[in-house]
């Protein structure tokens, strides 16, 4: 799963808007919305958040799950736990 956080952090990355990636993705802008503004994991419809997925690896972007390896290559970010 996605958090939203990483959902914002993605598209800031890319360098969408809201509407844009919702165009991209085919889905709807409250869509958007609505998974942006969720508390921790995305919720949704499986089928939008793949759309969305794939609207943003298009736009060169690689989601990375928790203690997962990323599969690409290049200059990135990665969410970590905070520092106590």
């Amino acid at each position: 799963m996605i958090t939203a956080a990483q959902l914002r952090a993605a598209r800031a990355l890319a360098g969408m808007d809201q509407k844009t990636l919702a165009e991209k993705a085919g889905v709807s802008l409250p869509t958007i919305q609505r998974m942006e503004a969720s508390p921790g994991n995305v919720r949704g419809v499986v089928d939008t958040l793949a759309k969305i997925i794939a609207a943003l690896d298009t736009a060169g972007i690689e989601l990375i799950g928790e203690n997962m390896p990323s599969q690409g290559s290049g200059r990135g970010v990665r969410l970590k736990a905070p520092s106590q």
